[in-house]
């Protein structure tokens, strides 16, 4: 399992805006240890939010997403006090799920 996401939802005129702030190493190529050891990519590959349990979002990243990633996105339907849950799968099948309530 990854570190603690930042997840933070605020609520204006309607309008949810979740902001994520991920830490992971994504790997997106493969590369060589220094004892010549071949290391895989690895890398966020999915990312999901649900409000109250309801689907807002569903990504599919590739390897192109730079080191600890920050995503933001909005959403329409939350309200103050709803509950924000947001997963990432990686390339590992490791995961991780975090949740704030909406402000």
């Amino acid at each position: 399992m990854g570190e603690p996401m930042r997840v933070r939802a605020v609520h204006n005129n309607g309008v949810v805006e979740v902001k994520v702030l991920m830490k992971h190493r994504m790997l997106s190529r493969l590369s060589w240890s220094t004892e010549g050891q071949l290391i895989l990519p690895h890398f966020i590959q999915t990312l999901r939010g649900k409000c109250n349990g309801r689907p807002v979002l569903h990504v599919h990243f590739g390897g192109s997403v730079a080191r600890d990633p920050y995503f933001s996105f909005k959403f329409r339907g939350g309200k103050v006090g709803d509950k924000v849950e947001i997963t990432w799968v990686d390339t590992e099948g490791d995961s991780r799920t975090d949740e704030t309530l909406v402000t």
